[in-house]
């Protein structure tokens, strides 16, 4: 049995359970009959485009938004009645909400002096919830004093010091530049997989839900699209948004038979070995397609656009008579030269009824 990311170390994260759940605003549905359950331990995603219901149902489950049908369970404990205080959770805003006029201390303390918890004890937790983000010496500091970096740890830390079973985060990293959102990235994770912590993290990138998470629920409009963990969807996407929101892809429209698929504009691409039949859309990545000499492979096709993006060229293929096909190489391909193209993977999303 392969081990998952959130099995590898001893975990002390909470189920969650989002049971039917739905809530509207005013006559507006924004999550609609949700059911996913949140293993213990997990890095789980909410991933999708702004107005999909991601965050909605973030602060659905951390309290802030009451929910109008069904519940939220956490270790099989129904809290959808609890206010947000009484869930024990730890919550990380996209604005990090850190008090300006407050100290670095006074700001990670808060939760702690509002569940009371003795003057003796509130010092040493600080200081070691600081430690587990690095930042060591800054207690008597301002936040604006602070890099975008630093705040982002600072509000970590804060709801790391209640000792949560459950962390909460809200597109965190939307306000930090891009490099140090790629360090952080692998710090945040590295910290979550050792505290055994159950994270649930709301963003609207792509790149930065795969590379994070256990599990990622695609959202839109409301809806769950797609749940799996993060090479099922890339690989296979469950529909057409799915595809096109995570990652870039390819798209043929076409149908199936026993010959093969032909495309809709006439050719026909000898895939074999498939089961699929009827009309749908093919789906490959840039960099499933394999470039060929000319005459070998499932078509030819002339290199028509090439785009140099840092670790690959992007160079598109005409098909004669067809669509433009994209892929990744390492170098670039002479402008007009014919060539052969093959796929290495493809992904048969039928047409809906």
């Amino acid at each position: 049995m392969v081990e998952t990311r959130s099995q590898q170390v001893e975990t002390r994260g909470c189920e969650v359970t989002i049971d039917g759940v739905s809530k509207t605003f005013g006559k507006t549905a924004v999550l609609k009959d949700i059911n996913v359950t949140i293993r213990p331990g997990e890095f789980f995603t909410l991933l999708g485009p702004s107005g999909c219901g991601k965050t909605t149902l973030l602060r659905a489950i951390a309290g802030f938004h009451p929910i109008n049908g069904g519940r939220i369970l956490f270790n099989g404990q129904d809290v959808s009645p609890l206010p947000a205080w009484d869930r024990n959770i730890g919550f990380v805003f996209q604005n990090y909400a850190l008090w300006p006029n407050q100290t670095v201390f006074d700001n990670v303390a808060y939760g702690l002096k509002l569940r009371k918890v003795p003057k003796t004890q509130i010092g040493e937790r600080v200081r070691a919830a600081l430690a587990q983000v690095e930042l060591h010496g800054v207690e008597a500091r301002f936040p604006a004093e602070m890099s975008g970096g630093m705040q982002q740890r600072i509000a970590l830390a804060r709801a790391l010091v209640i000792d949560p079973p459950l962390l909460l985060m809200d597109e965190p990293m939307s306000n930090l530049d891009a490099r140090l959102r790629v360090s952080l990235r692998h710090e945040l994770r590295t910290l979550q997989k050792r505290l055994g912590l159950t994270a649930i993290y709301v963003t609207h990138d792509q790149e930065e839900a795969l590379e994070m998470s256990d599990r990622i629920a695609v959202m839109q409009h409301g809806l769950v699209q797609q749940l799996a963990d993060p090479e099922t969807i890339y690989s296979r996407p469950a529909n057409r948004f799915v595809a096109e929101f995570v990652g870039s892809a390819n798209f043929m429209e076409g149908a199936f038979d026993e010959t093969g698929f032909r495309l809709a504009t006439g050719q026909r691409l000898a895939l074999t070995g498939k089961s699929h039949r009827g009309t749908g859309t093919l789906v490959v990545r840039p960099e499933q397609v394999v470039v060929k000499e000319c005459g070998h492979g499932l078509f030819d096709a002339v290199v028509e656009d090439r785009r140099y993006m840092g670790k690959a060229w992007a160079q598109g293929l005409r098909l004669e008579n067809g669509p433009l096909v994209f892929v990744e190489t390492r170098s670039a391909l002479d402008l007009g030269t014919r060539v052969g193209v093959d796929f290495e993977n493809v992904t048969f999303l039928p047409a809906e009824v």
